[in-house]
């Protein structure tokens, strides 16, 4: 912060001459004064003088007016240029009370309304290195240091928002999001995220909140993807199947040609046709899978031998990540113990981050891990398959059986 302090003091002496270089000025010009009244004040005492010497008949008249005209002369020589000079002297006392009340002054509002701590976190940010987050964990610390040094980011608070979602940390995703409609105003596509995060911090529970924030998206944009999605998930989870074809075929309308997840919601179209055609309900995932290369089933278990030491409300991660890249999740779904022995199906649906899509790597593994702190990045039990291609339509049997840290 050495180069910070150097321009606040340099700012502060260039402030400073502003306010004493005209009184410097001033005094100059007051001794200027001084000497031309000391000079007026002699020629008149030789006036004087001459005078009395005429009148004592030692001068005559002509003597005397060539005298006076000599003591003139003089008088203009030590006082030339002074009339074309305009003096105006500065009180002395209001700009040195000034110059000292400048620092104070500047200091104190400084403290109050001033940024020296995001200075200082943004000069930390600029020194870091550039590099490619290793974790979803890492990705989220330089997020949020970056909000914290840009608390007015918009698009810091939605960057951080996604990748909570990704972890996932949906409540902690809401209030990212609603900091960012805040900053950036009422966008469609940030009511339609802030929107899904609520209702996965929910438990999937429905509100008014979350009614009213879709349909104030919709409103703004009748092709907003993520509106439409969650209006199709919360249909089909509420067997509401004719809403949720609806909403799906109004997104799969306006998703482009070659997105991989208009397949995920044709599937997720044709079995709410087929239930709706039944007339009975079937359970599915929230959000529909995608088929073939870019779907993985996996069958996910826990070891015999642990469900004396595991709860039934502890969550369990399955997620899906790269071999050859990224360490964060490309597919993540989660549950609870309650729910083992289960199937779930990982696809590019499942992605929290468009630029992270299971359809783009090759090689994956599959992990199954237990948080009784519910988070996805650390727990207490763990299971991992072997590497696999992530457009094996096998499906895949996950065993969670190995304490965290532990190899397998």
């Amino acid at each position: 912060m050495i180069d910070f302090w150097l321009s606040a003091g340099l700012l502060l002496l260039l402030a400073l001459a502003f306010l004493l270089i005209p009184v410097l000025r001033g005094r100059r010009v007051q001794a200027e004064e001084d000497r031309t009244a000391l000079n007026v004040t002699l020629y008149q005492e030789r006036v004087r003088e001459l005078e009395g010497q005429q009148q004592a008949g030692v001068l005559s008249l002509a003597q005397l007016q060539a005298a006076r005209d000599e003591a003139a002369r003089e008088l203009l020589a030590d006082t030339e240029g002074a009339q074309n000079r305009r003096s105006r002297v500065l009180g002395g006392a209001i700009p040195l009370l000034a110059a000292l009340l400048v620092p104070l002054v500047g200091g104190g509002l400084y403290s109050q309304w001033g940024g020296l701590a995001q200075v200082e976190l943004t000069r930390e940010l600029a020194a870091q290195p550039v590099q490619q987050p290793q974790s979803l964990e890492q990705l989220i610390a330089n997020l949020q240091a970056q909000v914290k040094a840009q608390p007015d980011s918009a698009q810091a608070w939605y960057f951080l928002g996604r990748a909570y979602m990704a972890e996932p940390r949906a409540e902690a995703a809401s209030q990212a999001f609603a900091r960012a409609v805040e900053l950036a105003g009422r966008e469609p596509e940030l009511l339609g995220q802030w929107a899904q995060a609520l209702y996965f911090a929910a438990d999937k529970q429905w509100s008014t909140q979350i009614q009213g924030l879709t349909d104030e998206a919709l409103k703004a944009d009748p092709k907003e993807v993520t509106s439409l999605g969650l209006l199709g998930i919360a249909a089909f989870e509420n067997q509401r199947f004719a809403d949720a074809i609806g909403f799906w075929e109004r997104l799969v309308a306006v998703l482009p040609t070659d997105d991989p997840s208009r397949s995920a919601i044709a599937g997720g179209i044709e079995r709410a046709r087929a239930n709706l055609q039944a007339g009975a309900p079937a359970a599915v995932p929230s959000v529909p899978a995608a088929p073939g290369g870019a779907t993985l089933r996996v069958q996910v278990s826990l070891a015999a031998e642990l469900k004396d030491q595991v709860q039934p409300g502890d969550s369990v991660f399955v997620f899906a990540r790269a071999v050859a890249g990224p360490p964060m999740p490309l597919a993540v779904k989660r549950l609870t113990v309650a729910d083992l022995p289960a199937e779930v199906s990982l696809s590019d649906s499942d992605a929290m981050m468009p630029q992270l899509k299971l359809s783009g790597f090759a090689q994956v593994q599959l992990v199954a891990r237990i948080s009784r702190a519910g988070n996805a990045t650390a727990g207490e039990w763990v299971g991992r398959s072997a590497p696999l291609a992530s457009s094996n339509p096998a499906q895949q049997v996950l065993m969670i059986d190995t304490a965290e840290g532990q190899p397998q």
